[in-house]
């Protein structure tokens, strides 16, 4: 793999300033690491779009920075851009020994095509998207690339243990994790259809039962009320 290279000089410009060194081309930059104190640096906005364009955030870049006798072995970390146009304004770099191993997320990359997806109503499963390696420096790969051209069947799927690295690679994820499946949806809807009907036919069966017309309701005979009694003729005295 061909070694990328970058070059850089000493920033002494800060803050809103920095707006000066845009205009020119020029984009600040950062570079930290384990044990470092963080660097202010600037490169040519013309090569960041070189590097980035091949290596991504995944490609061990060599950073020779102008007054020191070593370049430095780093990986971009962060990218920031501008809203309005896109382009880069501002990098940040990671400074890595080569000689110790270090954690990484990698992307995965589906490849190929699927027999499997042939037939009609069917559809790629995604699982994880990235994949977390352990590995010198020089061992990280810029992408894992899984070939889906090994599903033939429906429900076939491809697992992290699956996928086949260089074996001073250690995978942290879990061994069983999906990364991909075919899975077939058409059958199911159809298969779904006439239960909900028949479910909703029930439901409302009994509703109809218990709702009754106000005109058949019997209404209650009401008591007639007993005539008053003749008061009692007092008495002569």
């Amino acid at each position: 793999m061909k070694e990328l290279k970058l070059s850089a000089a000493k920033r002494d410009v800060f803050g809103k300033k920095t707006r000066f060194l845009r205009r020119r081309g020029i984009i600040p930059a950062n570079v930290f690491g384990h044990g470092l104190d963080s660097l202010a640096l600037q490169c040519d906005l013309g090569e960041i779009r070189k590097v980035v364009a091949h290596a991504g955030m995944t490609r061990l870049v060599t950073l020779k920075v102008d007054g020191e006798a070593e370049p430095r072995s780093v990986f971009i970390r962060g990218l920031q851009r501008d809203p309005l146009t896109g382009d880069f304004i501002h990098v940040d770099f990671y400074q890595v020994r080569k000689d110790e191993k270090m954690m990484m997320e990698i992307p995965i990359v589906l490849v190929g095509e699927a027999p499997a997806m042939k037939g009609s109503g069917r559809m790629l499963t995604r699982g994880i998207s990235r994949l977390t390696i352990e590995c010198l420096p020089e061992k990280v790969p810029p992408q894992i690339e899984v070939d889906i051209s090994k599903l033939v069947s429906v429900e076939q799927a491809i697992h992290v243990k699956d996928i086949v690295l260089d074996p001073d690679i250690i995978v942290q994820d879990d061994p069983d994790q999906l990364i991909v499946k075919v899975t077939e949806v058409q059958v199911r809807a159809e298969e779904e259809k006439p239960a909900v009907a028949a479910a909703a036919a029930a439901e409302a069966a009994p509703k109809a039962e218990e709702a009754k017309p106000a005109a058949e309701a019997t209404p209650k005979a009401e008591k007639a009320e007993k005539p008053e009694k003749p008061e009692k003729a007092e008495k002569k005295a």
